[in-house]
């Protein structure tokens, strides 16, 4: 392990090895292994490296029992002697600010808060800590972040060190060491002592900034998300873009995008209110244009409306007669949907009236006595379904 190149340098991008052998999956993955390698393969939550062998893609990297197996494009069996290896220097190098970040900021938490990290994983866009306590303030989170960012301004060295499991006791480890034999530290003097088998930079200022973007609640603890390096910069350019639009659609300058929004959500939700009502006042004066009928049995068909509102528009019916039965059936692009409700000088089952209307559409319903609602295929026109629930109450 000490001898992989990625840990004799982890700023190298390129390097020359012979192959050892090379292989195949049984879900057809081709692979190759080398004397030697820089490629990280994905293990301790930083994800493996990619780039190329002989102009080859090389898609993934995986450590399985004591090889590192290079998944390629192409076939294997073609790769002899020596190659040369190239590695995607802009994903290697997100992943080492990201890991280092990570250090940093889990250090600034205990230093600070004694609130140690429980688990970490390094994504495409975000990194996450789950750290063990019930919450953390805002303020606690300022000062994480700030502690963090000083560390990063002072340029600190990040050194590694492989040490055996005896000389563990004459190092602060931030947390105990799961592995045995050899153990590889990740140093960065006066503030944090780990064991990590990840790639890091050569110093805290390569890792640039480090932003926190949010906190949630996971099992118990609190996951904290946040962002290193160039993600700072493509999280700011996101987030720059979408303040501009909206405050171009708003019409205001970009200080003032919180302030408009928050007025025009005010509007929006007594525009609602006002709408809501209105549509009420419709359908009441709707119900009472049914209503007006000489007949018992209001049955009538409409396009487009919703369940809700023809349960509305009969509760509005039979609450202007209690001598009725009102029939109210939609058709909703394929769908058909109906409601039946009675007066209350009605005996008819609304619900015995359901059971033998929604075959007809193949559908299904629920409700009471009183009122029933249901939907289903539209295998028959509205007008038919109607007539079949008139007759339904012969």
């Amino acid at each position: 392990m000490k001898e992989l190149l990625y840990y004799q340098n982890a700023m190298q991008q390129e390097f020359t090895a012979t192959v050892v052998h090379t292989g195949s999956e049984p879900d057809g993955r081709q692979y190759v292994v080398l004397s030697n390698t820089a490629f990280y393969p994905t293990g301790g939550g930083q994800p493996h490296d990619t780039g190329t062998l002989n102009n080859t893609n090389v898609i993934d990297v995986e450590k399985i029992d004591d090889e590192i197996r290079h998944y390629i494009e192409g076939e294997a069996s073609t790769f002899s002697g020596e190659v040369h290896g190239k590695l995607n220097w802009k994903r290697r190098f997100d992943h080492m600010q990201q890991h280092a970040g990570q250090h940093i900021l889990t250090a600034a938490f205990v230093e600070l808060f004694d609130a140690p990290t429980v688990s970490f994983h390094l994504g495409s866009e975000q990194v996450t800590i789950d750290i063990a306590v019930d919450s953390l303030s805002n303020e606690q989170l300022a000062a994480a972040e700030a502690r963090a960012n000083d560390i990063i301004l002072e340029n600190r060295p990040i050194e590694t060190k492989w040490i055996t499991e005896q000389q563990l006791v004459d190092y602060n480890l931030r947390k105990e060491v799961a592995v045995t034999g050899d153990i590889r530290l990740v140093i960065i003097p006066d503030f944090d002592y780990n064991g990590c088998g990840g790639t890091h930079p050569t110093s805290t200022g390569q890792v640039s900034a480090i932003k926190i973007l949010g906190t949630e609640k996971m099992k118990g603890n609190v996951r904290v998300s946040f962002v290193c390096g160039g993600r700072v910069l493509a999280e700011l350019a996101m987030r720059k873009t979408v303040l501009a639009d909206v405050a171009r659609q708003l019409s205001v300058p970009e200080t003032e995008a919180a302030t408009a929004l928050t007025k025009l959500l005010a509007s929006q939700k007594t525009t609602e209110k006002a709408l809501v009502a209105a549509r009420e006042e419709l359908l009441a004066f709707e119900a009472k244009a049914l209503a007006s009928s000489d007949t018992h049995i209001i049955a009538t068909a409409f396009h487009n409306r919703t369940i809700q509102e023809l349960q509305k528009l009969a509760r509005f019916i039979i609450a202007e007669r209690a001598d009725v039965i009102a029939l109210l059936v939609s058709e909703n692009e394929d769908k058909l949907q109906f409601v039946a409700a009675r007066g209350t000088q009605v005996e008819a089952s609304m619900k015995e009236l359901a059971a033998k209307a929604l075959p007809f559409i193949n559908g299904k319903g629920g409700g009471s006595d009183q009122m029933v609602q249901g939907g289903g295929e539209r295998m028959i026109t509205c007008e038919q379904l109607l007539t079949a629930m008139q007759d339904a109450l012969q």
